[in-house]
């Protein structure tokens, strides 16, 4: 019988010691692999198998491969994604805009505005069919004798100063405080949410009720210019304070398109009022006034305060303290020293 030649191998592993022999032609030699590749039985017992790494390979043995990653900067933005890219230009300076599109969605929408406009939209289609008119250009008898106008012989009834913002003189006074306060409001509520929206419309509400019946005290008063009128306040005062922070173009568009429509529809209140010999409805330039002045106060404290605790903001409580003197001199301007009946 042939003998061979028997060779003892043995390699440290963690401290361990084992022995393997490998035949190699007619005598055992140490295999060439690397002693890091072997493991002791009470090694592979330490171990924990859900810890470590699958294998990149499918059932079949061939190897898996992850897709890379496709870069932020190539990646297609989805409809509502781009829409708020759109509204953070518009309406945000550039270091809050990463800010806002980190927590931006489309849910839930800009309820405040849609439900205001829907039932100001309601409001003027009842009195429209409930009392029939020659035309829809102006509505007359059925809603100056709705309980929701403003009239200076039935102002104790406070809720006045308020609902007026639901009726509507015509077709043409609806529609455009409509197309305006969606076109403002929608971008305002995505980015500072309904309750901001919320206080300034009714703010700019009020104001325009209130100077109204101070300066103009014997005039009735319907529509829902001076909440209008206060988001474009407040989003006036907004582009003009961080207009270096935005793109310069719109900028420029936008203070000049506020100033066009503003100066616009105060030119035709005018007219309307003063000039015009006609006897039907007077524009109260007055409540356009007031709303706007109550935007350009408390609307771009709300609207400039971006991400920031109002509580905290001193122009918060100046405004406000300055919105809550008025309200209370015109409270005791209409029960001392009103004029009207």
């Amino acid at each position: 019988m042939r003998s061979y030649r028997v060779r003892d191998v043995t390699a440290p592993r963690c401290g361990a010691q084992f022995r393997r022999f490998v035949r190699v032609g007619p005598s055992w030699s140490r295999p060439r692999s690397s002693c890091s590749s072997f493991r002791t039985a009470a090694e592979m017992d330490e171990v924990d198998v859900e810890q470590l790494e699958p294998f990149p390979v499918d059932r079949n043995g061939r190897s898996l491969r992850s897709e890379p990653e496709e870069p932020e900067s190539d990646r297609k933005l989805g409809c509502c994604e781009r829409f708020h890219h759109s509204v953070s230009r518009w309406m945000l300076p550039e270091d809050l805009r990463e800010k806002y599109l980190e927590r931006a969605n489309c849910i839930p929408p800009p309820i405040f505005i849609i439900l205001i406009s829907i039932g100001e939209l309601a409001v003027f289609i009842y009195y429209a069919v409930w009392k029939p008119q020659k035309q829809w250009v102006t509505l007359e008898e059925g809603i100056w004798q709705s309980p929701l106008t403003y009239k200076p012989d039935h102002r104790k009834e406070a809720w006045r100063f308020f609902s007026y913002m639901f009726v509507h003189a015509g077709v043409q006074h609806i529609v455009g405080n409509l197309v305006m306060q969606l076109l403002l409001g929608i971008p305002l509520e995505l980015v500072h949410k309904g309750f901001e929206v919320g206080m300034v419309y009714l703010s700019g509400v009020l104001a325009g009720s209130l100077a109204s019946s101070i300066f103009d005290p014997l005039s009735a008063l319907v529509g829902a210019s001076g909440g209008v009128y206060a988001l474009i306040g407040g989003y006036f005062m907004n582009a003009v304070v961080n207009f270096r922070e935005m793109i310069p173009l719109l900028g420029v568009f936008r203070i000049l398109a506020i100033i066009i429509i503003v100066g616009g529809d105060f030119g035709f209140a005018f007219y309307r009022r003063f000039i015009a010999q006609d006897e039907g409805l007077k524009v109260s330039f007055v409540a356009h006034f007031g709303g706007i002045v109550a935007g350009m106060t408390v609307g771009y404290v709300f609207f400039s305060a971006y991400d920031m605790k109002l509580l905290k903001d001193p122009r918060f409580w100046l405004c406000i303290g300055g919105f809550i003197a008025f309200v209370i001199f015109a409270v005791l301007f209409n029960i001392f020293l009103s004029p009207a009946p």
